[in-house]
């Protein structure tokens, strides 16, 4: 089962586990544009708001009905830019209620079916503004910090009380060429996302795919910049003197984003 699969990661995701042999369930917001999606992977889908408890635990259910839940994937997520005195309410709700308590809503429900099953395993996509504050995208990193500590507190609790064969992993990837980020190439409150590599859907969709069949609790992709971050993470006076030169990375890397799109619509 994946979520937000409709499109972006999520819909290289589902197609990238489908071809690995998966029976896979997609879902998304908007029901239509999913069933598109899922017509050559089976055309099993359904319309899922994630903020929807309720709806986790029938999908969850549905995903079940074909003899069992092996996987389910929390892709569905949104970005809001610039710095977080400038989101009005509403719009920080929407981000938490998403990215946060959405994935904790299809993880409890999974987990639900699991636990009576005995085996299982949730991946969710987290980011490497999990792992550290990326300027510029504060809110967001706020909702995958807490998607990353609800992560691993989960497996631990899941641990202490004997499930041995039910899993919690998350992925944290760079900064991912899909529809999230197109519009961002002129947005400076999106810098943080241009510092790295630029990784394509595919390939983090590959990841997932190794990752399902062998959990592990949280993976980098690169691994070298998740050490990166991590590094920074644990010295944020460090971090803190370095934001001009994260500013003029990321924006080298917006410029040569912007010429790579230039070039491939002049082909």
């Amino acid at each position: 089962m994946v979520t937000g699969a409709a499109g972006g990661l999520g819909r290289a995701v589902a197609a990238a586990l489908h071809a690995d042999g998966w029976s896979v369930l997609l879902t998304d917001v908007d029901p239509a544009a999913v069933a598109v999606a899922a017509a050559p992977l089976g055309g099993w889908s359904a319309g899922l708001d994630v903020r929807d408890e309720d709806a986790c635990a029938e999908i969850a259910a549905t995903a079940a009905s074909r003899g069992g839940l092996g996987l389910w994937v929390n892709n569905a997520g949104i970005l809001v830019t610039g710095p977080a005195w400038e989101h009005d309410g509403p719009t920080r709700r929407r981000v938490l209620d998403v990215n946060a308590l959405g994935a904790m809503n299809g993880t409890l429900a999974a987990l639900t079916v699991m636990r009576g099953q005995g085996h299982g395993h949730v991946l969710n996509i987290v980011s490497l503004a999990g792992l550290v504050a990326a300027p510029g995208e504060t809110v967001y990193a706020a909702s995958k910090h807490a998607l990353l500590a609800f992560s691993l507190g989960t497996l631990s609790d899941l641990r202490m009380a004997g499930y041995r064969r039910v899993h919690v992993s998350c992925l944290c990837p760079d900064g991912i060429w899909t529809p999230m980020l197109h519009d961002r190439l002129d947005d400076p409150g999106a810098l943080a996302s241009f510092t790295g590599s630029m990784l394509t859907p595919e390939r983090v969709a590959a990841r997932a795919v190794r990752l399902a069949r062998r959990p592990r609790p949280v993976v980098s992709l690169p691994r070298w910049r998740g050490a990166q971050v991590r590094l920074l993470d644990a010295l944020p006076r460090l971090a803190l003197g370095l934001t001009p030169l994260v500013r003029a990375v990321g924006r080298a890397g917006q410029r040569r984003q912007h010429r790579r799109v230039t070039a491939a619509d002049r082909r």
